[in-house]
């Protein structure tokens, strides 16, 4: 792993530690809001997103049949990923939340440790591996006269 591979992959945990930090701010700052949003709306999506991205890159898109935009295929694995990474983020933002309401430990504090802790975790996960393209030729049945 390469110096900049590794300060990419540990990106959104820093952007989460960095919003831990800024709970220190008063509580009308913009500085404060503005590093918990932005960590809560892309940092766990962005951890769990760069784990499966060989498995999201294995299939290219599939464009429409008259092609006017050469780009078509990285426009959209690139929209992909940025919409897979904000729906991720605020599904495990909701997750949390839930769990910490229904289990009466409620703080927007500890919503923020337990997914700086979670997207931590996901940036030290190895990348899974893109399964194998799918066979051309069909297989005939055990047991068969071929």
């Amino acid at each position: 792993m390469t110096p900049q591979e590794l300060v990419v992959r540990m990106l959104p945990p820093f952007g989460g530690w960095l919003a831990l930090a800024a709970l220190a701010l008063p509580g009308g700052s913009p500085l404060r809001g503005a590093a918990v949003v932005l960590f809560l709306a892309a940092g766990p999506g962005a951890a769990m997103v760069r784990v499966c991205a060989p498995a999201l890159g294995a299939r290219p898109a599939e464009g429409p049949v008259e092609r006017r935009d050469p780009d078509f295929a990285r426009h959209s694995d690139l929209l992909e990923r940025l919409m897979l990474t904000l729906f991720l983020s605020m599904g495990a933002v909701m997750l949390v939340a839930t769990v910490l309401i229904a289990t009466h430990t409620f703080s927007a504090q500890r919503v923020l440790l337990t997914l700086t802790l979670l997207t931590t975790l996901a940036a030290f996960c190895p990348q899974l591996r893109a399964s194998p393209p799918a066979r051309k030729t069909p297989r005939t049945p055990k047991g068969s006269a071929q």
